[in-house]
């Protein structure tokens, strides 16, 4: 746990209040490594520069909003982010998690939430036990390789994210059989999972636009109504 509170954060918000009360809060409960940024611009230079290991955005900020600074760090950095922002509408969390944050909070919020969420999301990311190595295989016209997290077909090379990661590995742990959507929740985000269903769907839908040849239309991750999902067995 001390480890995970090593970590590098960033902090990326227009309200210096804001920032240092965050930043003093999480120093308090063991977090030392801790960048600020009050903007897109600053914040791209500390990714680029110091390199952290997990973000907190802001979504309104002077010089653009949070998605599109996931957007330009995602062109460099696969490092979890959670939004935590005033703006709680159902289309900004699923805009966010579609974009690939691994959370999102709503201003105003509970200090010790925040600190337990980032320690999930830590653990989650870092905390990977040592396996075997990981399979590559082929589905379609592209080939899965899990062991370098990467999907290759016609389109190039696509990286996964940290959660699509962790799906596609329970699915291929039971391909050709039916995984079902609690099941999938709980390998991902842990006993916690429950309230995850529509945030499982926006990986999901992610992960066909990286494998499928026509995501719309499905046929190596298939939807299992009513009960989850499958993934289909590797071509020989």
């Amino acid at each position: 746990m001390e480890d995970m509170k090593f970590r590098k954060l960033l902090i990326v918000d227009d309200e210096p209040e804001i920032r240092n009360m965050i930043d003093s809060y999480l120093r308090k409960e063991g977090f030392s490594r801790i960048f600020h940024a009050a903007s897109c611009k600053e914040a791209m230079a500390v990714c680029l520069s110091d390199k952290p290991d997990i973000a907190i955005f802001d979504i309104m900020l002077p010089d653009g909003d949070g998605f599109e600074l996931l957007t330009a760090v995602r062109r460099h950095s696969n490092m979890p982010v959670l939004f935590l922002s005033a703006r709680g509408e159902d289309e900004d969390r699923l805009l966010g998690l579609g974009l690939g944050a691994d959370d999102y909070m709503v201003k105003p919020f509970l200090p010790r939430e925040l600190a337990l969420r980032l320690l999930m999301i830590l653990r989650r990311v870092y905390a990977v036990p040592v396996m075997e190595k990981q399979p590559i295989f082929s589905l379609g016209q592209c080939t899965v390789d899990l062991e370098g997290a990467v999907v290759r077909s016609e389109r190039g090379e696509q990286p996964f994210t940290a959660k699509e990661h962790a799906l596609l590995l329970k699915l291929y742990e039971n391909r050709g059989k039916i995984v079902t959507s609690d099941a999938l929740c709980q390998a991902v985000w842990g006993d916690d999972y429950y309230g995850y269903e529509n945030t499982l769907m926006v990986h999901i839908r992610r992960i066909r636009e990286k494998i499928e040849a026509t995501p719309s239309s499905p046929v190596s991750l298939l939807t299992v109504r009513g009960l989850g999902y499958k993934l289909a067995k590797e071509e020989s």
